[in-house]
């Protein structure tokens, strides 16, 4: 039923609204002309949908979403199109916020989510490998558990926002005796931190929007895992489906 009720049809003129007085003019311009935004230009405008409670449209009311429907999210996302808004980035948002709101224990859920809703923390995803790309459950990138830390090292790569992110959730091989897809845990790992370097892949524009990062006994606390170890394969299905 493609017929929107009138509570529908008054929902499309109050996100119309707030686009035409709230989106920067300057950001609709670059999206409109299809041009590169910048990081500080995501920002600015996911700064702006947070302070709306609009940023987190998939997220259930409990952790600070605005409990939408389907068909408002649907209307939402029509009408961020039609004004040229930048889609959110959804790494944070739409990607690991709902893992770690499945998996992870609740003082984790009361530290990350927060700062996501506020967009606090710019995240990336730590996955592919040079060698790890079809086929990622043969990823070789290391977690080696050291007192009260887990210890990285190895590379990752295709790694959008890597320069400008604050963390990545990754997947790393905690378990090295075990079969590739049971060895796998699923982490959270601060990235401003000795111990990792981030590179750009630059395209044929010259534009840098993949990086590679290097894991150089890097660190990050033993409670910064998601789920259970060498279970992080069944989390990463989770991050991936709402990825889709």
């Amino acid at each position: 039923n493609l017929t929107f009720s009138p509570e529908e049809q008054a929902f499309r003129e109050k996100v119309r609204r707030f686009l035409a007085d709230a989106l920067p003019s300057d950001i609709r311009e670059r999206v409109r002309l299809g041009r590169h935004l910048r990081a500080d230009d995501h920002i600015r405008w996911q700064n702006i949908l947070s302070e709306q409670g609009w940023l987190a449209a998939n997220w259930p009311v409990e952790h600070g979403g605005p409990g939408w429907g389907p068909v408002q999210r649907h209307i939402f996302d029509e009408e961020c199109a039609a004004a040229h808004a930048p889609t959110v980035v959804p790494f944070g948002v739409n990607m690991v916020a709902p893992v770690i709101m499945k998996f992870s224990s609740v003082e984790q859920q009361r530290h990350y989510l927060p700062r996501i809703l506020n967009n606090q923390d710019w995240w990336c995803q730590g996955y592919s490998e040079p060698g790890s790309g079809s086929d990622l459950a043969s990823l070789q990138a290391s977690a080696r558990l050291e007192g009260d830390d887990w210890v990285l090292n190895g590379q990752k790569v295709w790694t959008s926002n890597a320069d400008s992110a604050d963390w990545m959730f990754g997947l790393f091989r905690s378990e090295p005796e075990a079969s590739k897809h049971a060895g796998i845990s699923y982490l959270l790992i601060p990235m401003k931190q000795e111990g990792i370097r981030v590179r750009p892949l630059r395209q044929l524009s010259g534009a840098a929007e993949f990086f590679e990062v290097f894991f150089d006994d890097a660190r990050t606390p033993a409670e910064n895992i998601v789920g259970q170890r060498g279970e992080g394969w069944q989390v990463s299905r989770s991050t991936l489906k709402h990825e889709r």
